[in-house]
């Protein structure tokens, strides 16, 4: 049986919009299908991706550990002096050092399970 017959769940998937190409690679290389839907809003005032996944009910924790994966990122990012407590420091001081790279959690999935009373394919 393939995995995209016999739907009977939908997954929605709101995604950071430079994640969802290669979810939707890893998805595809296990056999699943998604529809991509552009959203707004975003995670860190970035563009995110909406995806719609049909799935049978038997397949739904491949495909939820398949987005798991994009929850949870680190990315490096520069970051002004000023923004920390460097107690007893003056601004004007803070200000004349350089940017300090810090560590941000970015990335992040939400996710609907719903289930799926009817599913054609044309």
């Amino acid at each position: 049986m393939e995995k995209h017959t016999n739907c009977d769940r939908m997954v929605i998937a709101v995604l950071q919009g430079e994640d969802y190409r290669i979810a939707i690679e890893d998805l595809n290389s296990k056999g699943f299908y998604a529809t991509v839907l552009n959203s707004s809003g975003g995670f860190l005032r970035r563009k995110s991706v909406t995806l719609m996944v049909g799935v049978n009910h038997s397949h739904l924790e491949e495909v939820l550990d398949i987005l798991k994966r994009y929850g949870d990122r680190v990315e490096m990012q520069y970051r002004s002096a000023a923004a920390f407590n460097y107690g007893g420091i003056t601004d004007q001081a803070l200000g004349a050092m350089p940017p300090v790279q810090v560590p941000v959690r970015c990335g992040g999935v939400v996710l609907f399970v719903l289930d799926v009373e009817r599913h054609e394919r044309y």
